[in-house]
This record gives C-alpha cells, structure tokens and sequence, in this order.
C-alpha cells in the first residue's frame, strides 16, 4: 500500500493530481535559535514538506511529525513527516512479530519517539528532557536526509561531521564523488 500526499495544483491551471508517494524530500541544513522555552523555527521548505506529507494536515490545522530520540548514545533527533512513518509502520509490520530485529527496531519507532506538531508560527517545542539529551542550548541545526530531517547542537554536528570527513578522507580519492555510489535506475 502506498500512501499518496494530498492533492495539488500544478502549473495553477486547475489540473489537480495526486502527489506520489514521498513525492517532496527535505532538503538542506540551517542553523536557528531555541528560545528559553525550546521553541525554535522549522526551516520554511522543511514545514512545506511536513504540510505535504501530513494525510490528516489542510490549511488551518497544525502538520503532526514523529521525532526519534533513540537511545543514550544518540546525540541528535531524528524529525519523520507522517507518510514516512507510514511506511515505516508497513515495514515493522512485515517483520516477523517478537523477532529480536523487529524488537529492536519497534523500541526505536515505538518506544524512544514521540508524535509533535508544528505551532502556527512554524515552530516546534522540544521538551527539555530532549534538549538536555542532545545537549541542545541557544541554537539547532537542522539538516536533511531525505523523508527524514536530523536535529543537532552545531558544536556536536560539526565535531561528528569532522570525524566522517577524516574517515573518508582515508577510505575515498580526494576527488571522489559520492553520487557514484548511488545505484543504477531499473530500465523502462
């Protein structure tokens, strides 16, 4: 099952079609204040896609979104819009039930997250409890990875994106492009 976005009017010549499924993806990264109550702004395209992906969102309520905390040793938070938790659901579903993965994986889902939504000023309030967690003070950095958008403190995200570059410094050509890695299309 496929879960389709609402619909939309593409080119405002009235012809309404169906989204895809993940049809819109997050894309890049922005830093922003949180202020003393753990408000902080959601990156303008980023709430375009959660409005998107919501199937219970239209104009005038707030979009919902599931954030992973995941356990101690996770030092960011992982930000789902709706439809890719959808899947997700579907996919945990297809586990075979009590097996140690699907153990695993429903305790991180399930267990170590919790549903939120976006204020009417495009804003998320993330619970002290989370922000202590992730060490997460004066500001937030915000990056994309898809159907999904990560939430660091700068000073964690930079040190951990400085220790990959390393890595693949020593595993990679300088001139290495990642793309080359993504895999070929099935033909028709």
């Amino acid at each position: 099952m496929s879960f389709q976005g609402p619909k939309a009017d593409f080119g405002g010549r009235g012809q309404v079609k169906e989204r895809g499924p993940l049809a819109r993806r997050f894309r890049g990264s922005d830093t922003f204040k949180v202020d003393a109550k753990g408000r902080v702004s959601i990156p303008a395209p980023f709430r375009r896609v959660i409005e998107a992906s919501d199937p219970d969102w239209t104009e005038g309520l707030r979009p919902s979104i599931v954030i992973v905390y995941g356990p101690e040793s996770q030092d960011w938070l992982d930000v789902f819009s709706m439809e890719a938790v959808n899947e997700m659901d579907e996919q945990i579903g297809l586990m075979q039930r009590g097996s140690p993965d699907r153990l695993m994986i429903e305790e991180l889902m399930y267990g170590q997250s919790f549903e939120a939504q976006i204020d009417d000023d495009g804003r998320l309030t993330i619970p002290q409890k989370y922000r202590d967690k992730i060490g997460l003070t004066n500001e937030a950095f915000f990056i994309s990875s898809g159907d999904y958008f990560r939430i660091w403190n700068p000073e964690a995200y930079e040190a951990k994106a400085a220790r990959r570059s390393a890595k693949r410094a020593d595993q990679y050509p300088e001139d290495f492009d990642p793309r080359s890695l993504l895999p070929s299309l099935p033909k028709g």
